[in-house]
């Protein structure tokens, strides 16, 4: 017996449906959301900050990224030093440095302003210039400080070392008080000249300075919450 084809499709009718239907739309593969951008921790300074005399990775914000990982904390560290900088040059490229995209500012100047016997009130009017405009842009800040002799003149010394405690308190920032505690005058933490940190050194002032950040850092997040 013969069947109508309009009741029973043949084989070619098969296999053009089947064709049609595995050349579909294909579903979309679900999107992947980016993980998120570790924050950026500038650091300005001069030729502590730079790594002056030592190599990229063991100069001190390499390290300082390497001391916040080893708290948990995991962020991208930007070198803004500048060798010879005083607080008046790091506040003259302030901006530049920043960027937009800086989540907490490490102000390390004022090693150089010390060296050249600069009068600690510009000192001060510098570093509150640079922490005003921090806190205009709502980036937290962390405040490195530098103790002078006491070989330079005790009134000296005092006027300057209270230039960073003063700041400290008036901004309400973290402080780090002597950026170079329990490496100074060391010959095994110290390049030859006596005053730029080896390998070592940097290593131990990122390891000071670390818990510092890493508070300034948690304080941003609270900010950013609000």
């Amino acid at each position: 017996m013969k069947f109508a084809d309009a009741h029973f499709p043949g084989r070619r009718d098969v296999l053009a449906g089947l064709f049609a239907l595995s050349s579909g739309p294909a579903l979309a593969a679900p999107r992947v959301a980016a993980p998120p951008r570790p924050p950026i921790v500038t650091v300005l300074g001069d030729s502590i900050t730079s790594g002056l005399g030592v190599r990229s990775g063991e100069a001190m914000p390499a390290r300082l990224r390497a001391a916040l990982a080893s708290r948990g904390v995991t962020v991208q560290v930007r070198p803004a030093g500048r060798n010879g900088d005083t607080s008046a040059g790091g506040l003259a490229r302030l901006e530049g440095a920043l960027g937009t995209d800086t989540a907490v500012c490490v102000v390390a100047l004022g090693g150089n302003d010390l060296l050249q016997g600069l009068r600690p009130e510009a000192t001060r009017a510098n570093l509150r210039a640079i922490l005003t405009r921090l806190r205009e842009r709502r980036i937290p800040a962390v405040l490195a400080g530098i103790n002078a002799p006491a070989l330079l003149g005790a009134d000296y010394a005092r006027r300057f070392n209270a230039v960073y405690t003063d700041l400290a308190r008036d901004f309400s920032v973290p402080l780090l008080p002597n950026l170079l505690a329990g490496i100074g005058g060391s010959r095994r933490y110290m390049q030859s000249d006596g005053i730029h940190p080896n390998a070592e050194g940097a290593r131990v002032i990122a390891a000071n300075l670390a818990p510092v950040v890493a508070q300034a850092l948690a304080r941003g997040t609270q900010v950013a919450i609000k």
